[in-house]
């Protein structure tokens, strides 16, 4: 006998269901086709908790939200992790059919607690900080932050029963830069959501102190009022500061007078010169800066010195000029050396030697002769030149300047 399309239909539904610890479950189950056949819901221990609309275990957290031919749907509140496992929902027909549906319960992570942290460190001790969450289940991720600026742990998880406890451990060799820095441990978790635990300590380091002197006034003068300030830094902070000149107690008190870090003198002279000192001290060690005080005269500051702007303007002006008469000679004997060639040249036609010929482009050749003889008598005396200087006398510029000479 070939079934009908209704014993086809009747067959149980029922879907995984995953809830936070400490929340409510629901289970259903559903059939599509149901001849008055009865459902039930039973537990990981195969226990009964609900046949039909009857309440078959005692257990006041399990209660029926909804009971008919073709659902089933009971409730569990306040789910613990030992709620946890494959829950069935059964279809009492001949045979009888199951379905399956597994419950998860998310173990929420405790809120973290930072170690470590007994007492200040000192600048320069090593340093082991540890954030520690339990109950997770799936295991927590931690992350560490200095300030805004992730940096990282090393991580560790241990089974606790059905849930775990992670450990994250940064260690630090700290100094000055780190006292005051925020050291935050964030618990991220599926069961916190975009909600994730934190925890933040400040690192409190004790170093030595730091000094330095600011002075109020760059140029002192007499009559001035002026203020030295010792900036000093150091945890614990040093108080307060002792200020000495020259090595000694400050000799002017009515003068000088020291309010906090600072070093007043009402009215500079020229007493006032010296070396002065600013020492700071802690429990861990001392500290000092030096600043060497000279009171200028205000009217020999107001003496005017050299004009460096005028001075500047003349060498230049004399650097012009140079430049144009070494241009302006350069461009006279390019043009020199050009007409004594061109001389030659008109020359060249008539006469039997260089000599003879500048001496006819010069003038008329009525007058050659008596040029020439001078010429040759200027010429004579080259003679008397020293030996370095015959090349020089031969070249044709200085030719043509004996020519010049004797015309």
């Amino acid at each position: 006998v070939c079934p009908s399309a209704g014993s086809q239909a009747q067959f149980p539904i029922a879907q995984n269901v995953t809830v936070v610890e400490g929340s409510t479950a629901n289970m259903t189950c559903r059939v599509d086709y149901n001849d008055n056949t009865s459902l039930q819901w039973s537990n990981p221990a195969q226990q009964t908790l609900f046949f039909g609309d009857k309440k078959a275990l005692r257990d006041n957290r399990i209660e029926l939200v909804r009971a008919s031919w073709k659902e089933l749907t009971i409730s569990i509140s306040e789910v613990t992790l030992s709620d946890e496992g494959q829950y069935t929902c059964s279809l009492f027909t001949m045979p009888v059919k199951t379905s399956k549906a597994f419950l998860t319960v998310l173990g929420v992570p405790a809120k973290p607690e930072i170690t470590g942290l007994s007492r200040p460190a000192q600048e320069g001790e090593d340093v082991t900080l540890t954030c520690t969450t339990s109950g997770s289940k799936p295991a927590a991720g931690i992350r560490w932050f200095r300030n805004d600026k992730e940096v990282q742990g090393q991580k560790e998880v241990n089974a606790t029963g059905r849930s775990f406890t992670v450990r994250s451990t940064i260690h630090l060799k700290v100094d000055r830069t780190d006292d005051g820095a925020a050291y935050t441990c964030v618990v991220e978790h599926i069961a916190l959501g975009s909600l994730p635990h934190q925890v933040t300590e400040v690192l409190e380091v004790h170093y030595p102190p730091q000094v330095q002197i600011v002075r109020s006034v760059i140029v002192p003068q007499e009559g001035q009022y002026f203020k030295l300030e010792c900036v000093s830094k150091g945890n614990p902070l040093p108080e307060p500061v002792f200020w000495t000149k020259d090595g000694g107690e400050l000799p002017d008190v009515e003068r000088m007078i020291v309010e906090g870090r600072d070093l007043i003198i009402t009215t500079l002279n020229k007493t006032d010169n010296g070396t002065y000192r600013c020492e700071a001290s802690n429990h861990l060690g001392t500290n000092r800066d030096e600043f060497t005080l000279y009171v200028y005269d205000p009217n020999a500051l107001m003496q005017p010195g050299p004009d460096h702007a005028l001075i500047g303007g003349v060498v230049a002006v004399v650097v012009f000029i140079t430049l144009c008469f070494i241009i302006v000679l350069g461009r006279y004997l390019a043009r020199h050396k050009g007409t004594y060639l061109t001389n030659e040249a008109k020359g060249a036609e008539d006469a039997p030697d260089a000599d003879t010929a500048i001496i006819n482009a010069e003038g008329n050749h009525a007058h050659a002769e008596e040029k020439k003889e001078y010429y040759q008598g200027a010429a004579r005396n080259v003679v008397h030149l020293k030996s370095e200087n015959l090349g020089f006398a031969n070249n044709y510029a200085l030719r043509q300047e004996y020519v010049r000479c004797i015309m």
